[in-house]
């Protein structure tokens, strides 16, 4: 595709990126949450992206699966009060409804082994009852523009300029720490058209590639993104990845996915499973209603979490170490 057609096709996803964007209500809502509240917070809501993102990675699937499964779960969140403990039939109803329109159906898991692997305690027909919910609030087809969407138009204009920059400009890089930003709420407020550009601005000013940064500076002059907001964002992203390289961030230890997949496991984890009942009804009412007088369980403690293995990608390949002594820049890089 050529640079005009790109361009056009940018623009007209910067249109429309509007319409998949969280409630910023909802959004702050849960921010606000206190990590011991009966309401799902921050905390809670971030520990279940990244079980997500064990998932994908463990059973395969795309970035593409992850990052629109991130979307339609913080979509929800923001427009549905739920409580903790039907977080994690929401978390993989919307993973399983993204890899559904992503993903060849050859490599799609079943929902039985996804629920077994996720160490789930709820059934399929729970999963399947969740998903109608979640396709139906969101009035979901088969798409969403995010903040990957914008990170391949991105990616493929800066190289349609400089074809020799294909091995400087890893696009499995920005990939792979765009997921660490996703696995934060605060970035689910950023536009996604600002916090693909942003992750490409740290590449960029990262490898020192000159004429690149010209060609991102094109591009926020397209969208007309303001120098203030993408500084804002340029921030927030450089903060993010440079915790992430840090020595006191918790790494990944994928060798936990091999122990859960154990026959023996799997038999425990089928029988256990099959046992479990159905889950009591969600009440759907909005952020702006009043709350419920229901009292919420605690999430169950036979649901680990799967954080401590996040997969190839989470490693630190792609967060390097310069990151950590980077100083916030005070204005952006004309």
């Amino acid at each position: 595709m050529d640079a005009f057609k790109l361009m056009k096709e940018l623009r007209a996803n910067y249109e429309q990126e509007v319409y998949y964007l969280p409630k910023e209500t909802g959004l702050d809502y849960i921010e606000s949450t206190p990590q011991n509240d009966s309401r799902i917070s921050a905390k809670c809501r971030d520990a279940k992206v990244e079980d997500m993102w064990s998932l994908t990675s463990f059973f395969g699937y795309s970035t593409q699966t992850f990052v629109l499964a991130v979307n339609l779960l913080d979509r929800f969140l923001a427009m549905i009060r739920i409580q903790p403990k039907h977080l994690s039939c929401v978390s993989v109803s919307c993973l399983h409804m993204a890899a559904k329109v992503t993903e060849e159906e050859c490599n799609l898991s079943s929902t039985d082994e996804l629920i077994r692997i996720g160490q789930c305690k709820f059934t399929v027909s729970d999963l399947s009852r969740m998903e109608k919910i979640v396709s139906e609030k969101l009035d979901f087809k088969s798409k969403a523009i995010t903040a990957l969407t914008f990170l391949h138009l991105y990616h493929q204009i800066a190289l349609s300029h400089c074809t020799d920059r294909k091995e400087t400009l890893s696009l499995d890089k920005l990939e792979a720490q765009l997921k660490a930003c996703l696995c934060r709420i605060s970035f689910s407020k950023a536009k996604p058209s600002v916090l693909a550009l942003s992750l490409l601005m740290q590449e960029i000013e990262a490898g020192q590639l000159a004429d690149m940064l010209e060609i991102a500076h094109h591009v926020q002059r397209h969208l007309k993104i303001s120098d203030s907001e993408l500084l804002y964002w340029c921030d927030l992203v450089a903060k993010c990845l440079s915790d992430y390289a840090s020595p006191e961030c918790s790494k990944p230890n994928h060798k936990r996915l091999v122990w859960i997949v154990s026959r023996r496991t799997a038999q425990n984890l089928q029988s256990s499973y099959c046992s479990v009942p159905e889950l009591p009804t969600i009440p759907e009412g909005g952020w702006d209603e009043s709350e419920s007088e229901d009292s919420c369980e605690e999430m169950s403690s036979g649901e680990e979490s799967l954080s401590s293995s996040l997969g190839s990608d989470a490693e630190g390949l792609y967060f390097p170490l310069h990151l950590r002594s980077q100083k916030h820049r005070k204005h952006l890089t004309p």
